[in-house]
């Protein structure tokens, strides 16, 4: 079974952009193969780390993959057959780190110890966290919530630039526009660049120098904002649901931060819920088990019907196939359980009362060998072997 991706790059789910890129540069240079002389595992496991990367870096690829793992290619991500060889994974390795392409020659490492692509990092907005209230009957079906929020967005006077109505940054002049300088030094592995965020334009590449009187030059001013949410049927209590791009705007147009949804479901009070499963207790009567009939039990999609053979027995479990709740991101639905529980009434009229007693009168004793099978036909319910 495939490596989670979280796992092989060592970030957290809920982790950003620069955290991801940071733990990939970190990895990547320990497994390079110009570092581990042909070594076949680091080779293997550099191939690994770069096929993570390219998941996660991307905001779609990521979102399909937190909602369906690696089987989204059947949600129509067409990522997971991605397979990486070698000079595929070093391309993306010198593509993400800025080497070649300016001259000067050098070896894989020359960018490692720099930051290609920080600028990007360094103004994401901050990522915004709610909780989704959700019911077993919402799980069961999916749903679609809206969620009012209070953050910041980028200000309508500037259109998000930070400069004062009728101007514009203007491109830094210490950096050229590129947000970064290098320096060019020699080590163990050969040339590198060492590239650091421009100290005048902290890294964007532009200067302000006439504010916004409204936001202050930052790009941002307080707002609210309408989300739509849609929960795939079948998810879990506090799993989370992250919307890419969809959190707190970066100063001066930078890119968003993430929405994070954090499931809250209500337990239902009837219902036990075991993974993709569900449990209900039901009450009968000592007629109807003795002689077996048909009775009505709730399920999350309405009334099912449910056959009670002769001589139910309290503690025996009935499933219904496909009445549980759907298996997220694996097609299908769990089953529903059915614990049998035969009801002795406390209160007898007269009739009652008489028939019983006829009834005491000509009854068989129970047989030993039935007492220990109330516990057994529960663990087997709840799916429990031994």
């Amino acid at each position: 079974m495939k490596q989670d991706f979280y796992e092989v790059l060592g970030v957290p789910r809920d982790c950003g952009e620069a955290e991801v890129k940071k733990a990939y540069r970190k990895l990547a240079m320990e497994c390079h193969p110009d570092r581990n002389n042909g070594d076949k595992a680091a080779e293997e496991r550099f191939k690994l780390v770069t096929e993570a990367y390219e998941v996660l870096r991307d905001p779609q690829k990521r979102a399909a993959y937190d909602r369906y793992g690696h089987e989204a290619p059947r949600a129509g991500s067409g990522f997971s057959s991605m397979h990486f060889d070698l000079s595929e994974a070093l391309m993306v390795f010198m593509r993400d780190f800025g080497i070649g392409g300016s001259g000067g020659g050098g070896s894989a490492f020359e960018s490692l110890f720099g930051g290609g692509g920080g600028r990007r990092d360094r103004r994401r907005g901050h990522d915004i966290k709610v909780g989704l209230k959700l019911t077993l009957a919402e799980v069961a079906a999916g749903a679609t919530k809206t969620v009012r929020i209070k953050s910041l967005e980028a200000c309508p006077e500037c259109a998000g630039t930070g400069a004062k109505h009728g101007t514009q940054p203007l491109p830094c002049g210490t950096c050229g526009g590129s947000g970064e300088v290098r320096r060019q030094a020699q080590s163990l592995f050969g040339q590198f660049l060492t590239v650091s965020p421009c100290p005048t334009c902290a890294g964007e590449g532009t200067v302000v120098q006439n504010p916004c009187a409204r936001c202050g030059g930052d790009g941002r001013v307080r707002g609210e904002k309408t989300i739509q949410i849609d929960v795939p049927a079948g998810v879990a209590d506090h799993h989370y649901l992250t919307l890419r791009g969809q959190g707190v705007p970066g100063p001066r147009n930078g890119p968003r931060g993430d929405l994070i949804a954090v499931l809250d479901i209500k337990e239902d009070p009837r219902f036990e819920r075991h993974g993709d499963d569900l449990v209900y207790d039901l009450a009968i009567t000592l007629s109807q088990a003795a002689l077996g009939a048909e009775v009505r039990v709730p399920t999350p999609y309405g009334e099912s019907m449910l056959r009670i053979e002769p001589g139910t027995q309290t503690g025996m479990a009935y499933r219904i196939r496909s009445k549980g709740l759907p298996r997220l991101g694996e097609g299908g639905h769990g089953d529903m359980h059915v614990r049998v529980h035969v009801w002795t009434p406390n209160k007898l009229s007269p009739e009652q009362r008489k028939l019983l007693e006829k009834l005491r009168e000509i009854e068989d004793a129970p047989p030993e060998k039935e007492t220990g099978k109330f516990w057994e036909t529960i663990r087997r319910a709840l799916g429990h072997r031994e």
